[in-house]
């Protein structure tokens, strides 16, 4: 799968799980929601990390085809 499509994928879906904690009733669902946005967000920050850690590179688009 595309990193880009990923990335995406995982920020909407910390978005979404976002909004439904903010709506959740219990400590527990509250839990719950806290642990998947926890595992999303690190999931993303590994992407994040990749990038700065590639941003000394100089990549031109032509070496990359």
């Amino acid at each position: 799968m595309d990193p880009e499509k990923l990335m995406d994928a995982l920020s909407k879906e910390l978005s979404v799980t976002l909004k439904a904690m903010a709506k959740a009733k219990t400590p527990e669902e509250k839990l719950q929601y806290s642990e998947i946005v926890k595992n999303l967000s690190e999931s993303l920050g590994v992407f994040l990390t990749l990038i700065s850690d590639m941003a000394p590179y100089d990549f031109d688009e032509e070496d990359m085809i």
